[in-house]
């Protein structure tokens, strides 16, 4: 079986221009102008099975962007192989612009001026899809995503919220196999942000598209994905699945009470970290974790107790810590 997406050896160096300060460099720029390499990705090695959501997460510059636009095709790799469906890229072959779609979250697919019913039908053309089977995908995409009241208004008068739910709805007027979806929730409220998740969940599990998601928001992720890319510095840290991640570099826990008796004296069980009447939080190294609850359970009166390993961003900062 073809994979979805197919990386092996990816580089991506731009030659980027520099020159010092003040009038003579910016005069001697204009004859001979001088540049550094950087490498943007470097060796990206990757590989998605078709109907995977995998999440795809670093820094602001790390890589994601880029490789995303070299596996769209509006990069060209400087080397390395890149496949989707098993067509090049940067080829722009007609058959794979239409298995793929590309959303992201600061740029508009939108014609600004015109009513969203009018972009949806411009991009009907573009993509040559019957009429018949375009009626039935919009009549899905405006259930799925409550769209009917925003149709036929001009997009400029579209809320962030509301226009974003029309461009992944424009994107997928075609019924693409692959999604790669670039903050699409960015800007958005938490009320939304849920909404557009509960949408991709259902548009994988209806269709079985592949999606390649990168986020800030890790709960975009915790909700959508079971596998992560961690990509750092034009190099991938980790490639598994996010509870592996949550294993490999998680160092403790965090174990939380709450007691009968609010007097209670907690001063020799660890490194305490929030404490009120009634509750009190501790965190542990992983190793003794068991013992240490085993101990509070035989020493206290513990009405509640919880083990919660640490926030998501908190693990996905440890991993970018350890690579710098």
């Amino acid at each position: 079986m073809v994979a979805a997406v197919l990386a092996d050896g990816l580089h991506k160096t731009y030659q980027v221009p520099v020159r010092g300060a003040g009038i003579q460099a910016a005069l001697k720029s204009l004859v001979h102008r001088e540049t550094e390499a950087v490498q943007a990705v470097k060796n990206v090695n990757l590989e998605i099975a078709e109907g995977e959501v995998v999440g795809f997460l670093g820094p602001n510059g790390a890589g994601k962007t880029t490789t995303i636009k070299m596996l769209t095709g509006l990069l060209h790799p400087t080397t390395g192989i890149a496949q989707v469906f098993g067509y090049q890229p940067a080829k722009r072959e007609h058959q794979f612009l239409m298995q793929i779609t590309l959303v992201m979250g600061q740029r508009n697919q939108l014609l600004w001026d015109i009513p969203v019913i009018d972009s949806f039908d411009r991009n009907r053309v573009i993509y040559k899809v019957s009429k018949t089977d375009y009626e039935k995908t919009l009549d899905e995409l405006v259930a799925l995503l409550d769209l009917d009241s925003l149709l036929h208004k001009p997009v400029r008068n579209l809320s962030l919220g509301e226009r974003m739910k029309c461009e992944i709805a424009v994107a997928l007027l075609h019924r693409p196999r692959m999604l790669f979806l670039d903050e699409p929730t960015i800007g958005l409220d938490v009320t939304m942000q849920r909404k557009l998740r509960e949408f991709i969940t259902q548009y994988n599990q209806q269709t079985g598209a592949t999606v390649l998601l990168t986020s800030h928001y890790m709960a975009d992720v915790q909700a959508l994905c079971k596998r992560v890319i961690v990509i750092h510095h034009g190099s991938i840290l980790f490639d598994g699945y996010l509870d592996h991640l949550v294993q490999r570099f998680t160092a403790h826990k965090t174990i939380s009470i709450k007691l009968s008796d609010p007097l209670v004296d907690l001063s020799g069980y660890g490194e305490l970290i929030t404490r009120s009447e009634e509750q009190a939080a501790f965190r542990i190294p992983n190793r003794e974790a068991a013992n240490f609850t085993s101990r509070l359970l035989r020493d206290l009166d513990i009405v509640d107790l919880t083990v919660e390993d640490p926030p998501i961003e908190e693990i996905i900062e440890s991993v970018f810590n350890q690579s710098a």
